[in-house]
């Protein structure tokens, strides 16, 4: 399990101390890819690492200024990135994507030509019509004849994101709405694999050095000889450490914990290396069984509580006994998140 040093150098990795990012989009460069499944999750990650921001920033970061975007990336899920690195994490992250999707869509009883059927409907839509909420396409897919029961719809936009046809743009109202990938970002630039796996490993570690080739690799979603490939084709940039893990020579970490602050769920603290034994120590609820990854507060790097927003106020609730000092400090950020959230 990494030391209590390697985790404070990994809390400023990740922005959690130092200077605070100064938009969304910083945000995202820092950490290159933050899990966005859970909307009010990824607006949270955000906020953690800024000072004087809202979630309507992040919203128009995704709609007006178009800097940011939503899409299916490392390991299948749903990340937060800049959108100028989409092109080369669609095309590194997502070939392994495939498989997985086409297998899924036949559990939900979608053969492979409607698949397929089903992605150049949303093409025509979101080029007739687009944005498109994703009602507004299980409409158009559903009088395409396309099944959207169950869970084929959501593999059926998977499929148009693994295929680099449909993204998560704009907001339209309180809906994530999809656009295409041409219309939005205008015409993608071909990606040079051996240059985008150097350009992953330096990438990643800047928000999540010190760490090593199993790290990168379980975070990307890809194999361990890519992880290796990449970091070797940067090895001049790297210094190695005693104990295996590397961080950037022109960026030496800085060991330094953060003080006590509320982070979302699937906050990426919990998801950038192989354990996370270290941040929640006994814990381990905080992460359920079927992947689910709860708010919950941090006090001198470790999990201290749990906490949930409901009508606009947060509820804190400690799972251990927490100094007066940081139950002061835990309520002044509840506070801030309230204040980050109303503009949702």
């Amino acid at each position: 399990m990494p030391t209590a040093s390697i985790y404070a150098e990994r809390f400023h990795a990740q922005g959690l101390s130092g200077p605070p990012a100064q938009n969304p989009a910083a945000v995202a460069e820092r950490l290159l890819a933050v899990q966005g499944q859970d909307p009010r999750g990824a607006r949270l990650a955000v906020r953690a690492r800024s000072e004087g921001l809202t979630a309507a920033d992040v919203d128009r970061a995704l709609s007006e200024e178009r800097s940011l975007l939503i899409t299916w990336l490392n390991r299948g899920t749903l990340h937060l990135v800049r959108s100028e690195d989409y092109p080369w994490l669609q095309a590194l992250t997502t070939p392994p994507l495939h498989t997985s999707c086409a297998r899924r869509l036949r559990q939900e009883g979608v053969p492979a030509e409607q698949g397929e059927r089903a992605v150049k409907t949303i093409e025509r839509a979101l080029a007739k019509e687009g944005p498109l909420t994703r009602q507004q396409l299980r409409e158009r897919l559903d009088s395409a004849g396309v099944p959207t029961a169950g869970q084929a719809l959501i593999h059926l936009l998977f499929l148009a994101a693994v295929q680099g046809v449909a993204v998560r743009g704009p907001m339209v109202g309180k809906d994530h709405a999809y656009v295409l990938v041409r219309d939005w970002l205008g015409r993608q630039p071909k990606v040079d694999r051996d240059a985008a796996l150097a350009e992953l490993a330096r990438r990643y570690l800047v928000g999540h050095a010190p760490a090593d080739d199993r790290d990168l690799a379980r975070w990307a979603g890809l194999p361990l000889r890519d992880a290796r490939a990449g970091l070797e084709a940067i090895s001049s940039e790297l210094v190695e450490r005693k104990d295996g893990l590397v961080y950037l020579a022109a960026t030496p970490p800085v060991a330094e914990v953060p003080g006590p602050r509320l982070l979302g769920a699937f906050d990426p603290l919990l998801l950038g290396w192989t354990s996370r034994e270290r941040v929640l120590g006994p814990h381990t609820h905080l992460v359920t069984m079927n992947g689910i990854f709860r708010p919950f507060s941090l006090v001198k790097g470790r999990a201290a509580g749990t906490w949930r927003l409901n009508r606009g106020k947060v509820t804190l609730e400690p799972l251990g006994p927490v100094s007066k000092a940081a139950t002061a400090a835990l309520a002044a950020d509840a506070t801030d998140v309230e204040r980050f959230m109303s503009s949702a």
